[in-house]
C-alpha cells in the first residue's frame, strides 16, 4: 500500500531536495528555439573584446555562484547601467531643485526690495 504524502512547497524543501529531485516526475523538454527565447527576453548578441584575465575572473565568480559567466556578465552590466541611470537622474533632480530654489530666493529678494522701496 502506497501513501501519497504532500510536501510543503517551501524554499527549504527545494534546497533539501524533498521537491524537484524525484526521477518519476522528470519530463524531457522539447527542442528549444533559441531565437524565440532571445526575442522573448529581448536579448541581442554582441561581440566585445575583453582581457582574458577578466573573462577568467567572471568564469570563476560564476562557477562559485552556480551560474554561467555570460548571464553573470549581463547581470553586472545591468546593475552598472541601472546605477548610472539613477545617478544621472539624481543629478538632474538636484540641478532642477537648485534652480527652483535660486528662482524662489530671487523672487523673495525682489519682493523685499519692492516692498521696502514702494
Amino acid at each position: 500500500m502506497t501513501t501519497d504524502r504532500t510536501i510543503q512547497g517551501t524554499e527549504e524543501a527545494w534546497e533539501q531536495r524533498e521537491l524537484g529531485a524525484d526521477a518519476d516526475f522528470v519530463v524531457v523538454a522539447e527542442d528549444v528555439d533559441q531565437a524565440a527565447i532571445d526575442e522573448a527576453l529581448e536579448l541581442q548578441a554582441i561581440s566585445i573584446r575583453l582581457q582574458k584575465s577578466l573573462i577568467d575572473d567572471f568564469k570563476m565568480i560564476a562557477r562559485l555562484n552556480g551560474v554561467g559567466y555570460q548571464p553573470l556578465m549581463r547581470q553586472v552590466l545591468k546593475r552598472f547601467a541601472d546605477c548610472e541611470k539613477k545617478a544621472i537622474l539624481r543629478q538632474a533632480v538636484a540641478e532642477v531643485e537648485a534652480r527652483r530654489k535660486e528662482q524662489q530666493l530671487k523672487a523673495e529678494a525682489e519682493e523685499l526690495r519692492s516692498g521696502t522701496h514702494g
